[in-house]
């Protein structure tokens, strides 16, 4: 089974996901505990949208470098 079967997307746009994905969760946890709790809220709900875009397919961030990135034709 090829990589393109399994993972949709370009690889490069992916690893930039998940490290923008990751800085936002990481950043919050650590604003949670040194500045306010209401920071929690931040990781809580990248976490949700994470949860529905495996649902439904779309993800904000996916979508803007989907558009950042595309391809110039």
């Amino acid at each position: 089974m090829s990589n393109q079967q399994t993972r949709p997307g370009k690889d490069l746009e992916l690893k930039i996901h998940d490290g923008i994905v990751g800085v936002i969760i990481v950043l919050s946890i650590l604003l949670g505990m040194y500045v306010h709790f209401y920071w929690f809220w931040l990781a809580g709900a990248t976490g949700l949208i994470m949860v529905s875009s495996s649902f439904t397919g779309f993800c904000p961030v996916h979508f803007v470098l989907g558009k950042i990135m595309s391809p110039k034709e």
